[in-house]
């Protein structure tokens, strides 16, 4: 017989609040779409200014007490007198949230296309300036991060301020160097090897004296293969050629099929013949560090970049009209704005603090990469870096993902530092990143005319106490872009 009645049962279940969600959404945006949403919010919310704006062309209001100095979103509090509750106007994030809840056709001529000036508004406007200065900017800042003694980097402040617009070095050399001879203690040689340096930097190519030049940059800078080889020759010998789209001569020189034509015209329109020339358009779309690592007295450290996450604050003077307004329809109007203006300073600084923490975690792990490069990488996951921090493995990956750090090696995506293990003899681990290092260098190495086989190259890595088995090695080899044994010699005998 079935028995009716009533059971009474007590549970718990987890919500999350809307300034929990915010939080966490804002963790895992790009600086970029960071800064758009932080414009937005800013268009929207009366309540809510960048830190450094002046309130010196605001209205006088009646009042019968001075308006107070800008405060703090974390520190305002509004006038006892105001026509809503105090305690309503208390919901807030908590100080330690936790948000680990659930070449155009043919290259033609060498040319700028540089309008300068910009359309962003707001804080936006500042993030880049007129077309050189944008390129010239970007360079020396490169420049200031490197390790170039203090007249190496003179010489490059020269070199760099010789830039057109599209990148490329304006005046002669050795007229750079007579400016320069009369005031440092060089010769014409530390020009060009200064020269080199920049030419190195992002973006690639910048400082070429011509076309050609510029592309044989780019080009040096690609794994080794037969379309590659050709495409070498074609920039070097013929590419006057390629210039009169004379395709049947350029194959006949190169004896190549159309096929490999083909490929070879794909892989030269991909380079970028004005490097420049991004920072000459208002739709430059380039890599902004989120933040910084320097070494200071021997010691790594770490920063964020300002310039990406400006400081949020209240707008006191609308702030102090909470206390005035004497329409309900005004009051919630006013509450809801300072509300949401709170919830979002609270979580960009949450966000920043994150962030900062975790790039700390990395760089204090992969303090062996800032020394030595890719070979001393170490094995790297994000549970390591959470369980460090006490943050759930899905707040590592949104804080690593599309998130850049700026090192003395050059600007990588946080989650480049996140690499599987492989086990040695010695009973310690070797991270995947260093393998690929270890076989890209033992390849670069090697006698071009009896190439070192996946089976040869596992026996190496084996005699360096590492245990690594040849698919293994012939899968990073390929994860490269580098050919096999065989078609390596082939690239030789072409």
């Amino acid at each position: 017989m079935l028995k009716q009645g009533f059971d009474l049962k007590l549970g718990q279940t987890l919500s999350m609040t809307p300034q929990l969600q915010q939080a966490i959404r804002l963790l895992q945006l790009s600086s970029l779409e960071l800064q758009n949403e932080i414009q937005q919010a800013l268009e929207d919310n009366p309540l809510l200014q960048l830190a450094d704006e002046s309130d010196d062309s605001r209205p006088e209001i009646p009042s019968e007490s001075p308006v107070e100095p800008d405060v703090e979103a974390s520190d305002y509090d509004p006038p006892a007198d105001a026509p809503v509750e105090q305690s309503q106007l208390d919901t807030e994030i908590p100080d330690e949230m936790h948000m680990d809840a659930e070449w155009e056709d043919i290259y033609d001529t060498r040319s700028s296309n540089s309008d300068g000036g910009g359309d962003a508004s707001g804080f936006l406007e500042n993030q880049g300036d007129t077309a050189d200065s944008g390129l010239q900017e970007h360079l020396l800042w490169q420049i200031r991060m490197s390790n170039l003694t203090s007249i190496d980097k003179q010489i490059a402040e020269t070199l760099i301020g010789s830039l057109d617009d599209a990148g490329y070095l304006c005046d002669p050399l050795d007229e750079i160097f007579a400016s320069l001879s009369d005031e440092l203690p060089i010769d014409i040689e530390d020009v060009e090897v200064v020269l080199t340096f920049i030419q190195q930097l992002d973006p690639l190519g910048v400082g070429a004296r011509d076309l050609r030049e510029c592309l044989l940059i780019q080009l040096a800078h690609l794994p080794e293969s037969r379309i590659l080889f050709k495409a070498r020759q074609l920039v070097e010998k013929n590419l006057d050629l390629m210039e009169r789209r004379d395709y049947k001569e350029i194959s006949k020189r190169l004896k190549i099929e159309q096929g490999e034509l083909e490929e070879i015209i794909l892989l030269l329109r991909s380079l970028q013949p004005r490097p420049g020339s991004a920072y000459s358009s208002t739709k430059a779309d380039y890599i902004v560090p989120d933040a910084y690592v320097r070494k200071i007295k021997g010691e790594w450290v770490v920063s964020l970049n300002a310039q990406v996450t400006p400081s949020l604050q209240v707008n006191q003077y609308y702030a102090e009209m909470l206390g005035q307004v004497k329409s309900e329809h005004d009051a919630s109007y006013f509450k809801a704005n300072l509300q949401q203006a709170r919830w979002l300073i609270r979580s960009v600084e949450s966000r920043n603090s994150t962030l900062l923490s975790v790039a700390k975690a990395i760089v204090d792990r992969q303090s062996a990469f800032m020394h030595y490069g890719e070979q001393a990488m170490k094995p790297l996951i994000l549970r390591d870096i959470a369980e460090e921090l006490e943050m759930h493995e899905s707040t590592i990956s949104r804080v690593t993902t599309n998130k850049y750090l700026y090192t003395p090696r050059g600007i990588f995506e946080f989650k480049y530092f996140f690499s599987s293990q492989v086990d040695t003899d010695t009973g310690s681990s070797c991270s995947s990143t260093a393998i690929r290092a270890m076989l890209k260098k033992l390849i670069n190495e090697e006698n071009q005319h009896s190439p070192l086989s996946d089976n040869q190259l596992t026996n190496l890595l084996n005699e360096q106490g590492i245990n690594v088995a040849r698919r293994t090695v012939a899968k990073y080899r390929e994860a490269m872009s580098i050919p096999s044994s065989h078609d390596r010699k082939a690239l030789v005998s072409t």
